[in-house]
């Protein structure tokens, strides 16, 4: 068995709702994957709880409410909570090894080829990677936000055929089960509509920072790069054996293709989109319907300031996402040759980097 497997813990999986990790449930959760791991899977763990391990490491200290304050508590808890899986993983003779993360390491090109081909190395070594956020050093503007997003996109790097979501509830329901005694859970999404998007709950705890909100949100990111998707309870019987099996265990998010973007692609769903272009109705259905590329004659308007290779959202003529690519020309170019034929280039801006303002193979349909 091949089959690659990107499993995430929340922190309310972890601790089992006490104000410190867990050490019979962890090792329940490592006794699972040991099996996988024996079995022929590839499974990559994407874990939170530094904080947590911190703040019982340091017998739960009075701090300010600052950001310095987590970073302290993630720089001491993350050594901690690294040392209790490789503890656990011993007992069955498998190594780990640990990345720490941050957004800038996925946005950047180069940075996302390099993770990729480090957690690569270790999966093929029979390592499990064991990868947090960098919490410690990570600030608001290089922060991936919370582990259910970071799962996302590490599933990518490693092209994991599913993602599993480990939480304090049962899956997705159709309406808040706190709340509404017959609220009903939902088993398969197909499509991740505003609907869905309206009944994700907040976060149940105050221990983590994801609510089903955000693991919607990656589950959204996982599945447009065909990668299933599954919210399942952390603390059910052998729930990772039994997900891997197939068995039918929380809410399934169906993956939108059964083809795989190559890498180049599905690193346009990491990247920070720094700009719009809104095109015209035969530009949206040559994108659409043709699968064409996008020419200049068919960009109505720009928004933002951007290079050539940066991350922009084509829209239609009502604002509607239509997709995400890396246009040919940066954004005073594109200003000037929008509305243009492809022609008219070279004349226009005293050179060309080709015909289209943003080739098809660099493109993302939403």
């Amino acid at each position: 068995m091949n089959k690659t497997i990107v499993v995430k813990f929340g922190t309310s999986t972890l601790t089992q709702g006490t104000p410190k990790l867990n050490s019979p449930h962890m090792m329940e959760i490592v006794r699972q994957i040991a099996r996988l791991h024996q079995e022929g899977f590839r499974v990559v763990i994407v874990t939170s709880g530094a904080i947590a391990a911190g703040r019982h490491y340091l017998n739960h200290p009075t701090l300010p409410p600052t950001i310095a304050s987590k970073q302290l508590l993630a720089a001491v808890g993350q050594s901690q909570l690294i040392q209790a899986w490789e503890r656990l993983f011993a007992i069955y003779d498998i190594h780990i090894g640990q990345l720490l993360l941050t957004r800038a390491d996925i946005e950047d090109r180069e940075r996302f080829l390099n993770a990729r081909d480090t957690l690569h190395a270790l999966l093929d070594n029979r390592i499990i990677p064991v990868i947090n956020e960098n919490d410690a050093v990570a600030t608001a503007e290089i922060k991936v936000g919370d582990n259910d997003n970071l799962s996302a996109l590490v599933a990518i790097l490693v092209q994991s055929d599913q993602l599993y979501l480990l939480t304090d509830q049962q899956g997705l329901f159709d309406s808040d089960p706190r709340k509404n005694p017959h609220a009903q859970l939902i088993a398969e999404v197909a499509q991740i509509t505003p609907e869905i998007r309206q009944i994700a709950g907040g976060s149940g705890t105050t221990q983590g920072t994801g609510g089903m909100a955000t693991k919607v949100a990656a589950a959204d990111v996982a599945t447009r790069s065909g990668i299933e998707t599954i919210i399942a309870p952390g603390n059910r019987t052998n729930v990772i054996v039994d997900l891997a099996y197939q068995k039918p265990i929380g809410t399934k998010f169906i993956a939108h293709q059964a083809d795989r973007l190559e890498s180049r692609k599905q690193w346009l769903f990491a990247a920070p989109c720094v700009g719009t272009l809104t095109v015209d109705d035969g530009a949206k259905n040559a994108i659409l319907a043709q699968h064409k590329s996008l020419l200049p004659a068919g960009i109505l308007a720009l928004e933002g300031r951007f290079s050539r290779g940066e991350v922009v959202r084509i829209l239609d003529r009502e604002g509607t996402p239509l997709a995400l690519g890396m246009p040919r020309y940066n954004s005073d170019a594109l200003g000037l040759i929008k509305g243009k034929q492809s022609h008219e280039i070279e004349a226009l801006l005293g050179y060309e980097y080709g015909s289209v303002a943003m080739h098809r193979d660099e493109m993302i349909v939403l």
